[in-house]
């Protein structure tokens, strides 16, 4: 049995096939597109997981969509005439509704063949029970809490509920106008970081201020009787304005979230090109500290209304990799599961998994610690790249490659690494990474010069040998998607510099040599010749989504200052 799930008419669009239980390949639409967040209809990503399981689309039995019109509908309309929200918001969300409902018609006419022929029954799984589904059914755990929260999906910002085998039950949730995520993105607009995703780059700065203003903005955001949250929604336009939300040529954009209220309470907001400031950075601290802190009230009430100890987090906000990191010290959960795709991208197959498991009442996958679901290339198609590029190449064996590479990055060499499928994700675990020493004390700085060129209070992340992490990091757990931030042990953090954050922190993805075998013995040389099981690892690409094929490898090489690219067994050097 196949399933295709999708996550359309949204940004992050991307698409997953399964097979009989297993999800065989995953991808997001912008790596092959070539723009970031891409939203829309994700017919490159579909046409991909078609053609590389080798099969048509008269081969599916099943389409799984994450988004559900009917949902909330009566809060919908209510909202709606309470707040005479602008015309403009209604219509767009009536023609994205539109769009959601007829995926056979508009699947036919872009893969060209007639409706009829498409025997896949489709089905609409809500937003936020398809990010659930992507992580509890992924996870290792037989029972989870379970915590969704994101912006906004099918009205609701936040879900809580409990997984209990095959079955996923929803205990509670906030509807707009309340969202947690709309507030940090509010923020992160008011900081002067404009562009969709941008969140991540207050995240860093956070570390560099005081948490001076929590005091100011307690009113902000409040508790609820239900242990959940409310937004004072003087701060925000989109409870009368709704939330404009579009996307040109597949860039989504949204329109400003904060009120003029916010700019009474705290001053001018930070105009594009102004120079950051501690003002700024003491407010990035203050807003993530409250966001943490609504996060761990709300999971403190989930643990002790489902005594449960395992918990399931997913939803954009779930990409918080701090706020991931403290959970554990801060709540009564124990173990803690956070998908490779938490955000949206991710409930293509969140609502593939939920279908399955949920509604066909069918067994649980093995749990997933490789986000390895996206393209593949062979030794002949890359070498057949170079070729045709006539470039400076050599191949080597397995062992010789690891010894070579190895050496490059203790020479201070900067090197793209190109091994196996991409990831599915917005991080590079590996596979599809930029690697350098990270005992470097300007590895910062040679980054951005050569190839990042991004902003310097943004760190950098190490990858560790999954068995090393209690040597150099305070809190000892599986982190396989670089999803949580761990305090550095204090005497190793001169060692590697490179990767340890301003407050003393890293970013951390371990390495599962059962998971990751490549990566895994790429460190391991590292180590041997240095006795640091860490290199220092951020993503392939250069102010663009994360490369996907060669020729996307090769041209970041060729166009930026990196000193060698590794294709597989393949070397180029200049």
């Amino acid at each position: 049995m196949y399933i295709l799930g999708i996550n359309a008419f949204h940004a992050d669009s991307s698409a997953c096939l399964m097979r009989d239980g297993e999800v065989v390949n995953a991808i997001e639409e912008e790596r092959i597109r070539r723009v970031k967040h891409w939203a829309g209809f994700p017919i490159e990503a579909i046409k991909f997981c078609l053609k590389d399981e080798g099969i048509s689309i008269h081969d599916v039995d099943h389409i799984t969509i994450s988004r559900d019109p009917s949902a909330n509908i009566v809060n919908k309309v209510a909202h709606t005439f309470k707040n005479l929200v602008k015309f403009s918001s209604i219509y767009d969300r009536l023609v994205n509704s539109r769009k959601v409902a007829s995926i056979k018609s508009i699947l036919a006419g872009e893969l060209g063949v007639t409706e009829d022929s498409i025997r896949a029954e489709v089905h609409n799984v809500e937003h936020h029970r398809s990010h659930m589904g992507s992580a509890f059914f992924a996870s290792p755990f037989d029972e989870s809490a379970i915590l969704s929260v994101d912006g906004f999906g099918d009205f609701t910002s936040t879900m809580i509920g409990i997984g209990k085998g095959n079955k996923i039950e929803v205990l509670d949730s906030v509807l707009y106008p309340h969202s947690l995520g709309v507030f940090y993105t509010a923020f992160t607009q008011f900081l002067g970081f404009h562009h969709y995703g941008d969140e991540y780059k207050v995240m860093g700065l956070a570390a560099y201020g005081e948490p001076k203003f929590v005091s100011e903005l307690e009113d902000i955001i409040s508790e609820t009787s239900n242990g959940l949250f409310k937004l004072n929604e003087k701060y925000f336009r989109h409870p009368k304005e709704g939330v404009t939300m579009v996307w040109e040529n597949g860039i989504p954009d949204i329109g400003t979230l904060f009120s003029d209220y916010w700019i009474e309470k705290l001053g001018s907001a930070r105009a594009k090109g102004e120079e950051v400031t501690e003002r700024h950075m003491n407010m990035a601290s203050s807003m993530q500290k409250l966001c943490e802190n609504t996060i761990f009230r709300m999971l403190n009430h989930l643990h002790a209304v489902t005594g449960m100890d395992n918990l399931c987090l997913t939803g954009g906000v779930a990409q918080n990799s701090v706020a991931n990191g403290k959970i554990l010290e801060n709540t009564a959960f124990s173990s803690l599961y956070v998908p490779s795709a938490g955000h949206d991208a991710g409930t293509s197959i969140g609502s593939a998994l939920y279908f399955y498991n949920n509604e066909l009442g069918m067994d649980r996958i093995e749990p997933m610690y490789s986000g390895a679901l996206g393209s593949i290339y062979t030794a002949e198609e890359i070498e057949r790249v170079l070729i045709d590029l006539k470039l400076n190449y050599k191949s080597y064996s397995d062992d010789n490659l690891y010894d070579e590479v190895s050496n490059g990055i203790i020479r201070g060499g900067v090197i793209g690494w190109f091994q196996g499928r991409a990831e599915f994700g917005p991080r590079a675990l590996g596979n599809r990474s930029i690697l350098v020493d990270p005992r470097r004390d300007d590895a910062k700085e040679l980054l951005n010069k050569k190839i990042k060129k991004r902003e310097s209070f943004r760190p950098f992340a190490p990858s560790i040998l999954k068995e090393h992490v209690v040597d150099f990091f305070e809190e000892n757990d599986e982190v396989p998607f670089m999803e949580k931030v761990f305090v550095i042990r204090e005497e190793r953090r001169k060692e590697i510099p490179a990767v340890t954050h301003v407050d003393g922190t890293g970013r951390l993805q371990t390495v599962d040599a059962t998971v990751n075998a490549r990566y895994y013995r790429l460190i391991s040389a590292f180590m041997d010749k240095t006795g640091i099981p860490i290199l220092l690892n951020t993503s392939f690409n250069e102010n663009e989504p994360i490369v996907n094929a060669p020729k996307e490898a090769i041209d970041c090489f060729l166009r930026t200052d990196m000193d060698m690219l590794v294709l597989e067994n393949f070397i180029v050097t200049r």
